[in-house]
């Protein structure tokens, strides 16, 4: 097969379409032909060397892939060669194949094309995750997402919408301030021009950004509030007013999701399955896609998502057949 290698640690010019070798299922895995893949911040930070490898983890990026199940391995049951997935994945995902275990493989929902699904497994299990399985968001409360023109926040406003909670988002400019409103944001916030501290108290807060902006997001949150911080775009360190946190009966919480075990993912995908899959399936969600990819040409999808303006996802397609 070939993948997209990353060769050494720069810019997007590192990344290579290079031979690699085909994975074979472990017990408890299916290999999937891979039919598309999607970016997520997580590979350009590993393409820059800001996120280190795991051992067992693959050398290729890639999150999520959709495709065909191509081999299965010993002890893996409901699935069959032939199946049409989309998956979550540890990396490994920038190649023609890749072996994921079975517990992060889901449907493709009706409606959605297979290229398309290449986008929903990441951002769906990141949201679900983190806004309901960790802040517990509940209909009526008001949710503020960092970030809604991106994959996760565009994915976020929509699932948000669709529980009953009303819901706030940060962009960048007037033009992404109405795609946002346009996807079921009550309130979209221009944050060259605005602050969104005057636009609480918040119940939720969904943080992409991290930096300093711990300090203002802790401002914002309502009494018994709930901050989930998955992101670090402004760096690693921020100031937290203990008094604020403590008088309010707030909650600070970090995460990712990268680096849970196979359980936990398996546990994750088996709610998106069961909440977030009928919300695409019945229009309430959609899935954002910005423009698509040849997986060869990688180093083109990188340069985009680093320039920004785009709105949701960027897919790389393989249009290499499979061997």
């Amino acid at each position: 097969m070939k993948a997209v290698s990353i060769t050494e640690h720069g810019g997007p010019e590192v990344l290579k379409w290079v031979e690699a070798e085909d994975p074979t299922p472990a017990a408890g895995e299916v290999v999937i032909d891979v039919v598309a893949s999607a970016l997520n911040r997580a590979d350009v930070m590993q393409r820059w060397g800001l996120y280190p490898l795991r051992p067992g983890w693959s050398p290729y990026p890639g999150l999520e892939v959709s495709g065909r199940i191509g081999a299965v391995g010993e002890g893996v049951t409901g699935w069959r060669v032939g199946d049409e997935v989309c998956a979550l994945l540890t990396g490994g995902g920038y190649a023609q194949k890749v072996a994921v275990p079975a517990g992060q493989l889901l449907t493709i929902p009706k409606g959605i094309g297979l290229t398309e699904a290449a986008g929903l497994p990441e951002v769906t299990a990141t949201v679900w995750s983190n806004i309901v399985m960790t802040a517990r968001l509940k209909p009526g409360e008001t949710l503020l997402v960092h970030g809604g023109a991106g994959g996760v926040g565009t994915m976020a406003i929509q699932i948000a919408k669709a529980m009953g909670a009303r819901v706030v988002t940060t962009v960048g400019g007037p033009e992404k301030a109405a795609q946002a409103r346009d996807l079921g944001a009550d309130v979209a916030i221009d944050y060259r021009t605005e602050d969104f501290t005057e636009h609480g108290p918040y119940d939720v807060i969904l943080d992409v950004v991290g930096g300093d902006y711990l300090e203002r997001n802790v401002q914002s949150l309502a009494a018994d509030g709930r901050l989930v911080v998955i992101g670090l775009q402004k760096g690693l360190d921020g100031r937290l007013d203990l008094a604020e946190l403590v008088f309010k009966r707030a909650s600070v919480h970090g995460t990712t999701l990268r680096t849970r075990s196979t359980q936990d993912k398996a546990e994750i995908v088996a709610e998106v399955q069961k909440n977030v899959w009928p919300m695409i399936e019945d229009g309430r969600v959609t899935p954002v896609v910005e423009r698509t990819v040849s997986m060869a040409d990688a180093a083109e999808g990188h340069r985009l998502m680093e320039a920004g303006g785009h709105l949701g996802k960027i897919l790389l397609v393989n249009d290499v057949e499979n061997g």
